[in-house]
Order: structure tokens, then sequence, then C-alpha cells
């Protein structure tokens, strides 16, 4: 123990050598303890004060360039259905029609259908009263017998010079002579009895026939009404025919439409008549061209008719339903910018910026578009798009709640629900 005291007594001695001459010892601990309080204070201070403050400024800078940047709200396009319904307008036709005109001049003698009545074919419709034809008729009759007449008696008059000539009795000339009297007979006789037989087909035109089974769909004549054929233009038309069984109908399909509209085709027909019921048909034929005036492609459909519910000239609407093999996309109207370039679409890219597509419409469906190029399914499409909108612009995008309730309804529903 006092080797130990002895030990401390050397060390405090040591540190007095140490320090400087007349300053003690107590106060240069405390002057040293209050540097090392003072530097942590500004430590402090530094710490509370100034490093939130730059915290604070930057987040409120970050804060600010947040702001600048446009949120946008983006949607991605909706795959059309792969079967789709084009519904198209005409007017329906009989299969086969015709109106019937006089051959013939003269007056209605009798007039046997009316309108709606049902004829088959080679039925007599009406009767016409020809006089004059008649009278021509008879007139050619008898000349055709006196041409008779003259042509039998050149030819035996022909007959004897040849034998005389044979003979050396008369001379060529004569003979000649009387062969060319004959043959100019001949002639007069084959005149006279074509111009009988002209007069005879005109005369049976008296009788007017069906030319097919169907319906008379209209009666212009009545009995003692003068009927003059006139020209092909100027004929008036006496009654008009057309079969019911079966009608026809045309329709103009869109260019866009035309490579999936093929003969055989099962097609439903509406009419405002029967309000609720379809009627089935086939799609009978197209006319394999575009009409360059209205970039359409003439097809024509074709319906039974067994109970003649459906009358020709009544207009119906026809359904057809289109297989696409590459489904169309679709987007809502407020979602396409339309530039002088064309329609544009704005699309969020890599790094949330913008890039405008160019696309090609189809159908107009209302609130919605088709769009047949130019984007993809999974591109995230701006809804609303300023007009100002252009390539390389920063957004925040954020999706439509609708296409969020979509998203979690698909994920909720169980497998082949």
């Amino acid at each position: 123990m006092r080797d130990r005291g002895v030990v401390k007594d050397v060390d405090r001695k040591q540190e007095s050598v140490k320090l400087e001459p007349g300053v003690p010892a107590g106060s240069a601990r405390r002057r040293l303890a209050t540097f090392a309080l003072g530097l942590l204070l500004i430590c402090a201070v530094v710490w509370l004060a100034i490093l939130p403050r730059r915290e604070s400024t930057a987040a409120l800078k970050r804060h600010m360039e947040d702001l600048n940047v446009p949120t946008v709200a983006i949607i991605q396009p909706r795959r059309a259905k792969p079967e789709r319904e084009l519904l198209l307008g005409g007017n329906m036709q009989a299969l086969m029609e015709s109106p019937i005109h006089a051959r013939t001049n003269g007056y209605v003698r009798r007039r046997l259908v009316e309108i709606g009545d049902r004829v088959k074919a080679g039925q007599l419709l009406a009767e016409i009263d020809t006089p004059e034809i008649d009278q021509q008729l008879q007139q050619a009759q008898a000349d055709l017998a006196t041409a008779k007449a003259n042509y039998e008696l050149a030819q035996r008059t022909a007959d004897r010079w040849e034998e005389l000539l044979k003979a050396n009795v008369v001379s060529r000339h004569g003979a000649d002579q009387a062969l060319s009297d004959r043959n100019a007979k001949k002639a007069a006789f084959d005149s006279a009895r074509f111009n009988r037989a002209r007069l005879e087909k005109t005369q049976s035109f008296k009788h007017i026939h069906a030319p097919f089974a169907g319906v008379i769909t209209r009666r212009n004549v009545d009995v003692g009404q003068l009927i003059d054929a006139g020209g092909a233009g100027a004929a008036k038309e006496l009654f008009h025919i057309a079969t019911t069984d079966r009608l026809r109908m045309e329709v103009s399909v869109p260019q866009i439409y035309s490579r999936e509209v093929l003969p055989g085709m099962e097609v439903v027909l509406a009419l405002v008549e029967f309000p609720g019921r379809r009627f089935t048909g086939r799609l009978a034929r197209t006319a394999q061209a575009i009409d360059p005036a209205t970039r359409t492609l003439l097809a024509e459909v074709e319906v039974d008719n067994a109970s003649g519910e459906l009358l020709p000239g009544a207009h119906a609407q026809v359904r057809l339903t289109l297989k696409a093999e590459n489904p169309a996309l679709i987007l809502p109207i407020n979602a396409l910018l339309f530039r002088p370039d064309g329609v544009q679409v704005g699309v969020v890219g890599a790094g949330q910026k913008v890039m405008l597509k160019k696309v090609s419409l189809g159908r107009d469906l209302g609130t919605e578009m088709e769009i047949l190029g130019g984007i993809e399914a999974e591109d995230q499409v701006i809804l609303n798009p300023s007009d100002s909108l252009v390539s390389g612009t920063p957004v925040k995008a954020v999706r439509q709640p609708q296409e969020k309730k979509a998203e979690e309804a698909k994920e909720k529903k169980p497998a082949g629900g």
C-alpha cells in the first residue's frame, strides 16, 4: 500500500510539470469540457435545424416536380368478339317478276284476272278485240290465193316451154322468159305466205297469257280500253306478275367486310310488321366486284316464302354473322386524337413517357371505334388526351377504376364460370 501511494505522488508530480506554469489543473479541464460541449451544441444545431430544412427543401422540390408531371388515365384496348353481326337494310323482291304488254292493237274484250290472283303458267289473262288485224289477215289470205294461182300457172307454162325447147320448137329466149316469170311468181307467192303467217301471229297476240306461275301484282286495263302496242318504251303495261313463293333481297356490303361475306352463309331477316319474329334465308350470290362509286359489294339474299307471309317490295333488315380471323381492337372515342396527318392515340411507353401512334379506323360503334391497326392489345392507351400532347412527354399513368374493377372481377371469376 505504501508503494502505491509513492507511485501516485510521482504521477501527480509529472502532470504538474507538463501543465503551464501558473495554470491550475482544474481550470484546464473545465476549458476542455466547455469546448467539447460547444462543439456538441453546434453539431446538434446543425442536425436539428439545417439538415431538416435541406431535406424539406428537397422534398418540396420533388413534390413540385411531381406536380409538373401530368397525370393521365390509361386503359387497355378491348378485343372484339370473333363473331360479329352486320346489319344491313334493303327491299325484298320477287325471285321472278315481269310486266306484261300487248303485242297488237285493239280493244280489251274481256279481262279474266284481278290483282292478287294466283295464276298458272300459260293461263289466259285477257283477250283483245283486233278488228283491223282480222281484216288484214283476210286480205292477206286473198292475196295468198291470188299469188298461189299465178305461181301455179307460171309453173305449168315454164314446164311446157322446157319441153318445147328440148324438141327445138321454141327459142332459148322464150324459154328463159317463161322460167323468169315462174321464179317471180314463186317469190310473190312466198311473200304472200309469209305475210299471212305474220298476221296470224299478230292476231294470236290478242290472247294475253301468263309467262310463268305467280301472282298478279298490278292490273292497268279494263274491258273496253283501247290498247296500243306502240314502241318498246311507249307500250302500256297491262299486268305485272311476280312469283312470291321465293323472294330475294339485294344488300350492299361495305368493302371492309367483303372478304367475310361468302355465298351459302345463313342470314336472319327482321321486318317491322313481324315484331319479335325472325325469318331465315341464305346468301345466294355476290357480284364478286366492288362498286367503285359506293365501295360496297352487291350481295343477293334468298328467303323461302311458301307461306306467302312476306310481300315483295317490303323493307327488311338482314343480319349477317361474320367470323373474323383477327378480331379488331376497340377503343373509346375519347381516346382518339384527330390530327391533320391522321388519327392518333397516345400510349404510355417505357419510362412513363408518351408515344403517339397512328391508327387505322374500322366501324363506328357509337361511343367506341374499331381499330384495325397501329396499336397492340397490351398498349396502355391514354384517355382524354390533350390536343397539345406530343411524343416524349413524361406522364404519371393512373388506371381507370372501371379497368381495375374489370380486372378484379376477372381474377375472382372461377374457372369455367
